[in-house]
Parts: structure tokens; C-alpha cells; sequence
């Protein structure tokens, strides 16, 4: 299904267009992070996400999650308490701390991840064929304005 080619919207038009998909991204993020999975908090799980990449310090973390250092190091605390992160010194530094995932918090990465899809794909059921194709098409484009 491709998208016919419209009017150039007003101002005004814009305006509202940004308002409701803006609502709607975030309305959705909320309920998939929240009801998708009772594993564990938003937050820890963020973390886990972030370490998925690479290993970072407390600091680090803190900085790119937006929060304080103090409160990054109780997240990352649960997080090694509950054995998905690990702690080491730092070679270069010895007043850091790296944190790394665990195996066992690359299987909850992936778990989490999976409950989360299975979630939106739930609420995929009820659509009809061609909101399936203009959802994937709106996909790329919202994938596009994510990126700018």
C-alpha cells in the first residue's frame, strides 16, 4: 500500500501532526516498557541495554541515562546483586569501577526484548491489512525522524 501523494500540509496542520504522533510514541514507549515485562524496572533494564554494546563506568552510565552518579550506582548495585552485570577494576584507573553484563543479563536482554515484542505484536492482531502495510511504511519514516 503506498501512500497517495497529498497537499503540502499548513502550518497549523504540522503543528497538530507533531503534537498527536508525539503523544502517541510516548504512549506507546510507556505501555511497552511498563507492561510488557514485570522482570525488571525501566530503568535497570536501560542500563542493561546500554552495557549491551560496550562496558562503561557508573559515571558513564549516569551521564548518557541522565541521572546521578549516586543514583546510577544503587541501579548498577541491584543490577550486580541480581548477577546481571559484573564488576571490575579499571586498569588505567583504579578509583573506576568498569561494569560489564553477565551472561545471565545478555539472556535477560534478549528476554525482556522478546516479552516486548510479543507485546506490540499482540496489539497488532486486530488490524486490518492495510493499517499492517501503512504501519510499516509510517515505521521507516518515524525510524527516520528518530535519526535527525
Amino acid at each position: 500500500m503506498t501512500v497517495p501523494a497529498a497537499k503540502p500540509l499548513s502550518r497549523s496542520e504540522r503543528v497538530t501532526m507533531a503534537n498527536d504522533i508525539r503523544l502517541a510514541c510516548m504512549r506507546i514507549s510507556r505501555r511497552v516498557r511498563f507492561e510488557s515485562d514485570r522482570e525488571l524496572p525501566p530503568h535497570q533494564f536501560s542500563v542493561l541495554a546500554r552495557l549491551e554494546d560496550a562496558p562503561h563506568t557508573n559515571s558513564e552510565l549516569a551521564e548518557v541515562e541522565r541521572v546521578s552518579a549516586p543514583s546510577m550506582k544503587r541501579t548498577t548495585g541491584c543490577l550486580v546483586d541480581k548477577g546481571y552485570i559484573a564488576r571490575a577494576d579499571d586498569p588505567l584507573d583504579g578509583r573506576q569501577v568498569i561494569l560489564s553484563l553477565t551472561p545471565e543479563g545478555r539472556k535477560a536482554v534478549r528476554r525482556i526484548r522478546r516479552h516486548r515484542d510479543e507485546w506490540m505484536l499482540d496489539r497488532f492482531a486486530n488490524l486490518s491489512g492495510d493499517e499492517l502495510a501503512l504501519l510499516q511504511q509510517a515505521s521507516a519514516v518515524l525510524a527516520k525522524v528518530a535519526t535527525k
